[in-house]
């Protein structure tokens, strides 16, 4: 039986493979230190950037939720969006996410649970968008 790897498998390798430290400096230049810093659940960029250098370390839910967003924001960007797009794509409502923004259901929601919907919402703004 042949099966071909899922479009978000080179993302998601990434995402656990990664530092923390280099896995949020790269997030961060697709969607930038406030937005990473909404994911993050914290309200100061500063905080970000020392993540990012590894001064300080994020708690284990914020890096779940950054490691979903790594693999969405990797799965919008391959498709030949500019940042500004992943960006908006993070927070623009998603009628797929019941008109809720992915960076919201991100955030709010336990990532385990809200894994699946946000990588099939990526999944299909990168087929289609």
């Amino acid at each position: 039986m042949t099966t071909t790897a899922s479009p978000s498998m080179p993302y998601y390798l990434d995402s656990v493979r990664l530092s923390e430290a280099d896995l949020i400096a790269q997030l961060t230049e697709r969607l930038g230190t406030k937005l990473v810093a909404y994911l993050g659940g914290v309200r100061e960029t500063r905080a970000v950037r020392q993540w990012a250098e590894g001064i300080r370390h994020p708690s284990s839910d914020a890096v779940e939720r950054i490691r979903l967003a790594f693999q969405a924001a990797g799965m919008i960007a391959e498709a030949g969006n500019a940042p500004s797009v992943v960006q908006a794509w993070f927070q623009g409502m998603n009628p797929q996410l019941e008109d809720r923004s992915p960076a919201r259901v991100i955030r709010e929601g336990d990532s385990h649970a809200v894994g699946p919907e946000v990588l099939a919402a990526a999944r299909a703004f990168a087929r289609i968008g």
